[in-house]
């Protein structure tokens, strides 16, 4: 069994940048994929990113490779999510994921594990 905590949410401005965390328990962290979803009141849950075990592959959205990035720390059972220039349609709960291997990320229905989400908010 994993358990997800993320942390690092808040309300912000736009323009400014955030870091969300998501610290693992339970399983072999090195080995599993980890990604990030955010979600915004009415709408479906969208893929943000994803990171490999090794750290070595990383996917984005397109509209948010530019702007986000994600990195991980094995031995602390971590991954981060960077966000730059944080816009209004940001606004979402920030859920991160884990499961095993690298097909399909967007899909929700293959990730095994989820947090329960940080909220960000960002005023115009």
């Amino acid at each position: 069994q994993v358990h997800l905590v993320e942390s690092g949410g808040g309300l912000v401005q736009a323009g400014d940048s955030l870091r969300l965390s998501c610290l693992s328990s339970g399983g072999t962290f090195s080995t599993y994929t980890v990604g990030w979803f955010r979600q915004a009141p009415g709408k479906e849950r969208e893929f943000v990113a994803a990171i490999s075990g090794n750290g070595i592959f990383t996917s984005y959205t397109t509209s948010m490779r530019d702007r986000f990035t994600i990195s991980r720390f094995n031995a602390q059972n971590t991954v981060w999510l960077q966000m730059n220039s944080l816009k209004p349609e940001d606004t979402a709960n920030y859920y991160c994921a884990v499961r095993t291997g690298w097909e399909t990320l967007r899909e929700v229905k293959m990730w095994n594990y989820w947090g329960q989400g940080t909220q960000v908010t960002v005023s115009s």
